[in-house]
């Protein structure tokens, strides 16, 4: 980051996002929980030293480029409404609030004023069409910002965007009138005033602390209309917003047919859009690839057996007749249209068929040729589509719930650490879709961002007799005495009462992995008995996590589960399962919490690629697949799992956005664990002071080292082990150009269309022309 206003983005990692990709801002909420003690002992990694960072810049770039079809403007048809699919139409408006999602914040972009944006290497931008300018002017006594707008930036009603508006929002956003219900106030909280600069196209911010991430402020910005008051604040920007500032405006929310209309806003002052209009339409995530063939839609991310789908209908020959299971024999002999019915009944009858059986066979003929026919016409449609791939700026982790049990035990969660094979894993989800297969080095941010380090060498690479050191110092040795448990009674795992909506037993919610060692042959290979055994019908897939408190009551109902695509049928890995391990009477059974909604089928698939490595060092794990409405709520927020599987977005502003994740949990005002996001209830003091040092120094470099050296401790604590960054999938009709799987890019909504006929997508980015 630097001073002279060249960057800053909107929330980055202001999200909590899992598979499908349902986004739910985080706030600064809830703390609860202990945090176990630390156990440094002979058997745990040492953590390295930690050195400036070298003249090598470690950040690297993008492990893979953005993938939106770029076309100069000159290219792009004038007109047309491109229909892109949503998750739902919001709940709100307001990207402030908790309830907030992902399509609150892409209408926010399209329609609202951010200062900042982050380019496709997840770096911070100014955005021209708002701010000429930004930066510090003083640092003594305080720290002053001063930001010059442009003099075209207007609102929809006339107005210049000015000071008034910044000091509105700050005053709604900084905590101290508890009136405005706000998701979170981190950065506003540093502000001690707003005043008008040198002419009304100055701003002049006066921090009351130091604040390195000043940049992260006023994106989006919202009219002093709704943030002047807390009645408009709290209700007034839920259904509508009546005055905007972007290339477009909001026409209509339509809840009846769930779909928010986005127009080309005549007042813009910048590029003007190329589309007259943007529909939102809320798909939902296994019904999208449905939507495509019907051609309802232009624009979607998808999941990868969608993806399948589109790739098999642009392989697939128009001309094929291919059957359908159960059709006549006599069908396949016969042409087509009227002639071939008046044929088909001919033959029957002269066959000793009597009239109603023929008429039957008349009936299914032509049934099966509608068939046919819907089948070749969805097959064509979606052979107008292509698939654009990319890495999502976000990562998957897998979460220890060190509270309880024998994740509470420092020494246990690194010896999970060292079981896993991150690449193996990285390498079932990503290489089947043809993306870079590396694993993610950093809690806090991705490589090509500039804060990116591979820390994980403070914990240590797959290492199975180091894992089995490190359980054996813990005090769990194999074929130790196991007490016999309770109907009911947890193993050694995480406790809690079951909830109702999580299964019962056996297939129908809970198996354990690596329990019996002939489920898994030392090639790797399952055995009949063990898929049989392990088979379970009627789950395919999981909706985004929401914060059971602090997220609003549409997304309790939501739930989530995390983001893994790894694919169906992917072999386990080699390696037999080691014997049982036990403790006081306990077997190192870990409690792997799942979600068993739509999509859920590949995040298994993960899970027991997880539990057969576990599996080698002797932890089994029990595998409960729950609803997706409870998966969050009742389990990850509440603290009753042991391992889980969530994912966490890339921020450009870690110190401020990723500290709430990693804070150490504190004892609350009525006696209670304030855990804010941190739902492994893992964190240190060192990490805190960290953070704050980091948040409060205005030299990059410094900043950059602090946050690096931050994430090595948080490797070396093993709260969390970040595993892959997600897949994106986007599937675009074929002349849809600038958009498509964005990558780390803020979308150039200004730029979106349709290629002109006879055109071709240029080399040059989207902004060109």
């Amino acid at each position: 980051m630097s001073n002279d206003g060249s960057g800053s983005a909107p929330k980055g990692r202001g999200e909590l996002r899992d598979q499908p990709h349902r986004t739910v801002r985080r706030t600064t909420a809830d703390r609860a929980a202990l945090r176990s003690a630390a156990f440094l002992t002979a058997g745990a990694l040492a953590i390295p030293l930690l050195a400036s960072c070298s003249s090598d810049d470690p950040a690297g770039k993008p492990l893979a480029a953005q993938d939106i079809a770029p076309a100069a403007r000159e290219l792009v048809e004038d007109g047309g409404t491109l229909r892109w699919a949503v998750d739902d139409v919001p709940e709100t408006l307001n990207a402030f609030q908790s309830d907030a999602d992902a399509a609150t914040n892409r209408i926010a972009q399209a329609v609202l004023p951010s200062m900042y944006r982050m380019d496709a290497n997840g770096r911070p931008v100014r955005n021209a069409d708002y701010l000429e300018s930004a930066k510090v002017v003083d640092t003594e006594p305080k720290q002053v910002v001063v930001y010059k707008l442009n003099q075209q930036a207007v609102w929809s009603d006339g107005r210049e965007i000015g000071a008034a508006d910044f000091a509105a929002q700050w005053r709604a956003l900084s905590g101290k009138d508890s009136a405005y219900w706000t998701a979170r106030n981190a950065g506003y909280d540093r502000i001690e005033k707003i005043e008008r600069g040198a002419n009304d196209l100055e701003v002049k911010v006066t921090f009351a602390r130091p604040y390195a991430d000043w940049q992260s402020l006023f994106s989006p910005l919202y009219p002093k209309d709704v943030m002047g008051t807390p009645d408009s604040f709290n209700d007034g920007a839920r259904r509508k917003l009546k005055v905007t500032a972007g290339p477009f405006a909001l026409k209509k929310v339509d809840r009846k047919n769930d779909q928010v209309t986005l127009a080309r806003n005549p007042r813009w002052w910048g590029r003007p859009a190329k589309l007259s209009e943007i529909d939102l339409m809320s798909v939902p995530r296994d019904k999208r690839a449905d939507a495509l063939a019907a051609g309802t839609i232009d624009l979607a991310e998808i999941d990868p057996s969608a993806a399948q789908r589109i790739a098999l209908a642009d392989r697939a020959r128009s001309g094929t007749n291919t059957p359908l299971q159960g059709a006549s024999p006599l069908m396949g002999s016969v042409g087509g249209g009227r002639v071939a019915a008046k044929s088909l009944r001919s033959w029957a009858l002269a066959h000793g068929t009597d009239e109603d059986a023929a008429d039957e066979e008349v009936r299914a003929l032509a049934e099966q040729r509608r068939k046919i026919a819907t089948l070749r016409k969805r097959q064509e449609t979606l052979r107008g589509f292509v698939v654009r791939k990319s890495l999502e700026p976000a990562f998957t982790q897998l979460a220890l719930n060190g509270s309880e049990g024998p994740l509470a035990d420092e020494r246990v969660r690194r010896a999970v650490a060292r079981a896993l094979d991150r690449q193996a894993l990285a390498e079932a989800v990503l290489k089947p879709l043809g993306l870079p297969a590396v694993p993610v080095g950093s809690h806090l941010a991705l490589s090509g961002q500039e804060d990116y380090a591979d820390n994980s060498g403070a914990i240590g690479g797959q290492d199975t007799a180091e894992a089995q050191a490190l359980l054996a110092d813990a005090g769990w040795v194999p074929g130790g005495p196991v007490k016999e448990q309770k109907k009911g009674e947890k193993a050694a795992g995480s406790k809690g009462k079951k909830s109702d909506d999580e299964s019962e037993g056996g297939d129908d919610g809970t198996y354990i992995v690596g329990e019996d060692n002939k489920g898994e042959g030392a090639d790797g290979k399952d055995t009949k008995d063990h898929e049989k055994k392990h088979e379970h019908k009627g789950e395919d897939g999981s909706k985004h996590l929401a914060d059971g408190k602090q997220y609003g009551e549409k997304h309790l109902k939501q739930g989530g589960a995390p983001g893994a695509y790894a694919p169906k049928g992917t072999a386990a890995p080699g390696g037999a399962a080691a014997a049982q391990l036990a403790k006081d009477g306990k077997p190192l059974t870990l409690r792997f919490v799942l979600p068993s909604g739509p999509g859920s089928e590949t995040l298994r698939t993960v899970a027991d690629r997880i539990g057969r490595m576990l599996a080698r060092v002797g932890i089994r794990t029990d595998i409960v697949k729950v609803s997706d409405d409870s998966y969050f709520k009742d389990h990850i927020a509440a603290g009753q799992y042991d391992l889980a599987l969530y994912s966490w977005p890339a921020s450009a502003f870690p110190a401020t956005d990723a500290r709430p994740i990693y804070a150490k949990p504190v004892p609350a005002a009525d006696g209670s664990l304030d855990v804010e996001q941190n739902y492994t209830r893992v964190g240190t003091d060192q990490v805190d002071q960290l953070f704050d040092q980091a948040m409060a120094t205005l030299d990059d470099d410094e900043s950059r080292d602090l946050i690096r050296k931050a994430d090595s401790r948080i490797w070396a604590a093993a709260g969390s082990i970040p595993l892959y960054q997600r897949p994106q999938l986007t599937a675009a009709k074929k002349d849809v150009v600038n958009a498509g799987a964005f990558g780390f890019q803020t979308p150039v909504y200004e730029d979106m269309g349709f290629l002109k006929k006879g055109a071709k997508p240029s080399a040059s980015a989207s902004s060109a022309g």
